[in-house]
């Protein structure tokens, strides 16, 4: 890896790639991301709050269902404030150390869910296939352990990258191909051959995510294949729909922009907002939809604010 020459200088921010180049357009995507976001933080938090507040839904898999709403919450707001931000600005830029900070959290949180679904992925394999087994096996303790591994991998695989992101020499250009700071449009900007690097970042992002989807995909199918009577699989199938569609959903963009050479698509912005913005709000709607115990939590969690709200007002 080569350093910095004497005539070259770090650069000290980078430039952000608009998501549409019109004014008029950047306000009317301002005020529809805006609400996305904010559906985002309410609809987590909603899960958040009802998963803590109701004794029903202490159970393994809402413990980890909760879990998987911060990530989310977390998620989206290491991207969307700063992109909102900028749908206003005439100059979209970040500073090195931010865009630094924003790929660390982004890889952090983002491997942390990966890992996370997986261990959700068998937490609904060992509720299926081992129902008389499953509360000695999914304890809390052990949940919890799961879900701290989680968080752990996700800590570890950031590091790797944004360790030998930082390490690149940098003096220009500072286009970044996206809204938001991310390894492979910001590897580009390097003033070295990235080669090595981008084999490595592709051998550790596009491994984490294609073997994490092999391994869910694996466990479905193995759920499907033990269940031999066709209402069993009916049953089966119902209780792992949202998760399949979560999974779908998150792995599918992410193995479409890690597991590949970093070369440049016309629709990574596209994928990238589906992954980072939309997926997020949609994950609430996805499990609440389905799910009738957290619906009538839910509605139990607003009873009780209504009538504590009506007291109050006495």
């Amino acid at each position: 890896m080569e350093g910095l020459n004497d005539n070259q200088t770090r650069i000290t921010e980078f430039l952000l790639a608009a998501i549409s180049p019109t004014w008029q357009s950047q306000a009317t995507l301002f005020a529809v991301f805006l609400l996305v976001y904010a559906a985002t933080l309410i609809g987590n938090t909603l899960i958040i709050l009802t998963v803590g507040s109701d004794p029903r839904l202490r159970t393994p898999m809402y413990f980890l269902l909760g879990n998987l709403s911060f990530l989310d919450l977390c998620y989206s707001t290491i991207t969307a404030p700063k992109m909102l931000m900028d749908f206003l600005a005439t100059k979209r830029s970040i500073s090195f150390d931010g865009c630094m900070t924003q790929l660390f959290f982004l890889h952090f949180v983002g491997a942390a869910e990966m890992f996370l679904l997986t261990v959700m992925a068998y937490d609904r394999y060992v509720a299926i296939c081992k129902p008389l087994h499953y509360p000695s096996i999914m304890n809390r303790t052990l949940c919890s352990w799961l879900v701290a591994a989680s968080w752990t991998g996700g800590f570890i695989h950031s590091t790797v990258q944004t360790i030998l992101t930082m390490r690149l020499p940098f003096c220009g250009p500072d286009k970044v191909d996206n809204f938001f700071c991310d390894v492979p449009p910001v590897i580009k900007l390097a003033c070295t051959d990235t080669y090595v690097i981008e084999l490595l970042m592709v051998s550790n992002s596009g491994l984490i995510s294609t073997s994490c989807f092999i391994i869910l995909v694996i466990s479905y199918a193995t759920i499907l294949v033990r269940i031999r009577s066709p209402e069993g699989r009916r049953k089966a199938l119902n209780v792992c729909a949202s998760h399949l569609t979560v999974v779908t959903l998150f792995f599918g963009p992410c193995i479409f922009i890690y597991a590949r050479p970093f070369s440049t698509f016309s629709v990574d912005k596209l994928v990238s907002l589906l992954y980072n913005i939309i997926t997020p709000m949609l994950n609430p709607l996805i499990y609440t939809l389905r799910n009738k115990d957290v619906k009538s939590a839910m509605a139990k969690l607003r009873s009780k604010e209504v009538t504590s709200d009506r007291k109050l007002s006495m």
